[in-house]
């Protein structure tokens, strides 16, 4: 097993710049990264307004089942400007014609008001009042404290934001392994944390972000006490740890 720490410190000089060359090519990914979404984007404000809703369901439901607008018109008698206009929310449909596309889409009447009458939740944590929470393997001075949840949400992912704080030393760490997402944020102290087969020395202001699938879990605590952000993302319905 590698049981080389990913840091640079007390490293040879090939060492390190094999590491500069690592974290080159870990910010060049970055940079490159596909990213979908624009987290600045300000999405239409006619989003709560009944027809605009109205269309965005019947849009997703009809793009899901691969089918066109003039597929759906087709199906439903309804003609294609008057299609057009509901999708883009510009008329209110009536109570036949929305019989008409629930059949044509196989969904039930009601989910076409999905979008209009979710609630979408926040959850706000004053600084020491999280929940704390027990995982498996959890010691004496190890503190798993949980900063917020959502059980049910439109993006259809559970994310766990954990403060951990670990005060007390231990031989044994469990090795945690569970569906999703991870990403660590160091806030205090110095920990060897190993993903995989690869261990990588944790400072303050280090970050680490990992399939959650491969064994993981603190390897070594250098220095006490230890606090740092744990947020675990996976699908709704999904197991966790």
């Amino acid at each position: 097993m590698d049981k080389s720490v990913k840091d640079g410190k007390g490293a040879s000089a090939a060492a390190k710049a094999t590491n500069v060359s690592k974290k080159g090519s870990a910010s060049a990914q970055l940079k490159a990264a596909p990213l979908h979404q624009d987290p600045h984007a300000v999405r239409d404000t006619r989003e709560k307004v009944l027809e605009v809703a109205i269309g965005h369901e019947v849009r997703a439901f009809r793009k899901k089942l691969g089918i066109t607008v003039a597929d759906l018109a087709a199906t439903t008698n309804i003609s294609l400007g008057m299609l057009s206009k509901i999708e883009n929310g510009i008329t209110s449909p009536s109570l036949t014609t929305l019989q008409a596309l629930s059949r044509a889409l196989g969904v039930p009447l009601s989910s076409f008001f999905r979008r209009f009458e979710e609630d979408r939740n926040a959850v706000f944590v004053k600084a020491g009042e999280g929940v704390d929470v027990e995982r498996r393997g959890t010691r004496a001075g190890h503190q798993y404290n949980l900063l917020g949840y959502i059980s049910s949400n439109t993006a259809g992912v559970t994310v766990e934001p954990y403060l951990i704080t670990l005060t007390e030393n231990s031989d044994v760490f469990p090795a945690f392994q569970h569906d999703g997402m991870e990403f660590l944020y160091m806030l205090e102290g110095e920990v060897v944390y190993r993903h995989g087969s690869n261990l990588y020395r944790m400072l303050p202001g280090d970050s680490l972000f990992f399939d959650a699938d491969a064994p993981h879990g603190p390897d070594e605590l250098t220095t006490l006490p230890i606090r740092y952000l744990s947020i675990i993302s996976y699908r709704q319905g999904s197991g966790n740890e």
